[in-house]
Parts: structure tokens; sequence; C-alpha cells
């Protein structure tokens, strides 16, 4: 692998798992909207694992059907392989960032729509890590 090419890989690493960053992520993270998505992030202490994890929900009450959810769970997992190199760039000086998104649209969304508001989404996250890391 050249260092020219990109690591688009989304391994399981990646991913947020257990209760307790998942509740810290929700109790302490900052929200906003980047529609259909909700995006809640948090960061916290360096651990093993990626710079990154994400966990993506769709919620039952809006989506009946379990296989529209898994659909819409897939595309967003893509969008977010295919884009992550937006918020993988900063520097977040020996900490882990932790990214919810929540599906919060009542209807199917396509491909193109998840897409642009992914990236829209990881641009936003970027801008607001950056307001936030203190000056040295």
């Amino acid at each position: 692998m050249t260092n020219k090419e990109e690591n688009y890989t989304f391994t399981k690493a990646e991913r947020v798992t257990g209760a307790k960053r998942v509740d810290a992520i929700f109790a302490s993270g900052i929200s906003f909207i980047s529609y259909p998505l909700r995006v809640v992030f948090a960061q916290h202490e360096q651990s093993p694992t990626p710079i990154c994890s994400i966990l993506v929900t769709v919620p039952k009450k809006r989506i009946k059907k379990a296989v529209h959810r898994n659909r819409i769970k897939r595309l967003i997992r893509e969008a977010y392989r295919l884009n992550k190199r937006l918020v993988n760039d900063i520097e977040l000086n020996k900490q882990s960032l932790d990214i919810a998104f929540v599906y919060i649209k009542d209807e199917n969304s396509n491909y193109k729509e998840i897409d642009k508001a992914m990236k829209k989404a990881l641009k936003q996250v970027a801008i607001r890590i950056k307001k936030t890391e203190p000056s040295e």
C-alpha cells in the first residue's frame, strides 16, 4: 500500500461498544443536527482503540421495519467509511473521539442524501473540536 492510498476500511475497533461509553456520549456529548442525522460527539481519554469511533442508531419509533432500519444503518456506515478522513485529520491531543449518528427522518433516505449529511456533519465536528482545543 503506497502512502497516496487512503485507508477506507471500517473495522470493529472503530465502533462504540459498551453501555458506559454509549451513556457517556449522550450524557456529556455535544449535539447538533445535520438532517436527516442527529450527531452527538464526545472526547475522552486516549484508549488503545482508534482515534475516532462511531455509533449508528435508527429508532424503531421512526422506521418500523427492521429491513429498512438495517439498510439505513448500512448506508450511514458506508458514508462514514468513505468520508472519515474529514475527522481523522484533526489533532486531538492524546484524546479519542466518539461520535453517535441518530437517524431522525420518518422515511427512508437514499445514499446521496445520507452522504451529503455525513460530509456536512463530519466537517462540523472537526470545526467544533478545533474551537474547543485549548491554545498553547
